[in-house]
């Protein structure tokens, strides 16, 4: 369980500039050059959503695959066999020791639970960081991962890609032109069900040969592995300690425009009105209302966002206003003092009624690649659309919807610069522990 042929914990701490109990990095030496030419880009994580984000940056111009990560061997054959030339490793942080100076860019794309920390190591040394959603597993996190992308000065971007496409786009510009009036309240949903209300399984399987189940687990508890498919290689988002269920996978999307078109800021309070997670996993069909206070393009001293996952929905007489047309699977329906827009996920939107938008002409919006933005931001052109600047204030507001579904009916109010709840229990998760060996001296 503990077999790390290369290198030990502390040890790969120790050329990383830390110890065992969390001293601070030392990046001298380790900075690469400024980025000219190829940029040399390293891959943590190499299936599911990692093989994805690998192949379209791979397919941007003037990227080198230098470095290669992944726990499972068997997973990552395929990107090894496309990318022959890319030092291999199974242990992120003997890459980031080997790879210091010879990469200049990132993608995370991991089970939730490591991206903070690989992450927060990664932007130290001076890496440009494109890191999946949600931003980080903790509220904590997500605002250390922030301040450090400040502090290093480096180019990030969150894997919210619809964010960059014509769709999204053209509903802030919509929305922002006051087609509907000012906002009064937002519907969104996703039917997706990252949940499991049944216990944990009372069982323990082989790990699979090459499967790293230690390092996998990283800074979470030690625990048996459960095969089948429990934890690795996609169900890990129902579980508590991993993923951060359907809000927190579906939610960084889907209120992503909710936030551009309105500019709001943090939560001034949440309230789940759905059920509660187990011990071990999240719930499904969820309900969470979000308080913002008022914007330029919103209606009244506080508006309400409402989430809704799984099976549930808003209630009859909003989706009525679709005057019948197709409910999307997921989206959001925006309701303000001169209309209704509704826009699907990664849809365009429809504007109602319709007998009063029939000629209302759309302005012509043009989208771009996400993964190309970054790579050449990194090359100092340009700049990215979903920075951490403003993906972490978003990923916050999502997480917090995750808390609050452990108190129920209860609504919490939310200090945004103190990251702190206004109900002493719920503050017990704004941030986690992390086990012996894989704490990260930027994470506290």
């Amino acid at each position: 369980m503990n077999n790390h042929p290369i290198h030990s914990r502390r040890s790969v701490l120790r050329l990383l500039g830390t110890t065992a109990a969390g001293a601070p990095f030392v990046t001298s030496n380790l900075m690469a050059d400024p980025p000219s030419g190829r940029l040399r880009h390293a891959c943590f994580g190499t299936g599911g959503m990692g093989g994805s984000d690998l192949a379209l940056i791979s397919n941007c111009k003037n990227v080198e695959i230098a470095a290669l990560c992944d726990v499972d061997i068997a997973q990552a054959a395929e990107a090894r066999k496309k990318f022959p030339n890319a030092r291999f490793y199974q242990d992120w942080r003997e890459l980031l020791v080997k790879e210091a100076d010879k990469i200049d860019s990132v993608n995370i794309s991991t089970p939730d639970h490591m991206h903070a920390p690989i992450g927060v190591s990664a932007m130290a040394l001076g890496k440009h960081i494109y890191g999946q959603k949600p931003l980080a597993h903790s509220l904590h996190e997500v605002r250390r991962m922030t301040e450090v992308a400040r502090e290093k000065k480096v180019v990030t971007q969150m894997g919210i890609q619809i964010h960059s496409t014509a769709y999204y786009r053209m509903a802030a510009q919509v929305i922002q032109a006051g087609a509907i009036g000012k906002v009064k309240d937002v519907h969104t949903w996703s039917s997706k069900t990252w949940g499991d209300m049944g216990p944990m399984p009372g069982k323990e399987d082989p790990v699979p040969e090459g499967f790293d189940w230690d390092k996998w687990l990283g800074g979470c508890a030690e625990r048996p592995f459960i095969g089948g498919g429990y934890y690795h290689p996609g169900t890990w988002r129902k579980r508590l300690d991993f993923g951060t269920g359907t809000l927190g996978d579906m939610g960084c999307h889907i209120l992503d425009p909710i936030f551009e078109s309105l500019k709001l800021n943090a939560p001034v309070s949440v309230r789940s009105e759905g059920p509660a997670p187990n011990a071990w996993n999240w719930a499904i069909d969820g309900k969470v209302v979000y308080s913002f206070d008022r914007t330029p393009m919103t209606v009244g001293e506080t508006i309400n966002v409402i989430w809704y996952d799984g099976a549930a929905r808003p209630p009859a007489d909003v989706i009525a206003l679709l005057e019948g047309k197709e409910f999307p699977d997921q989206g959001t329906i925006f309701i303000g003092t001169e209309g209704v827009m509704v826009l699907p996920h990664v849809s365009r939107l429809q504007l109602f009624p319709l007998e009063k938008f029939k000629d209302y002409k759309l302005p012509r919006v043009e989208g771009e690649c996400h993964w190309v933005q970054f790579i050449e931001a990194c090359r100092g052109n340009g700049k990215t659309s979903a920075d951490f600047a403003y993906a972490g204030p978003l990923t916050e507001a999502i997480l917090l919807g995750g808390i609050a579904s452990r108190f129920p009916n209860t609504t919490l109010k939310w200090d945004s610069p103190a990251l702190k709840f206004d109900l002493a229990e719920a503050n017990r998760f704004v941030r986690r522990e992390y086990r012996e060996g894989w704490k990260i001296p930027q994470l506290g």
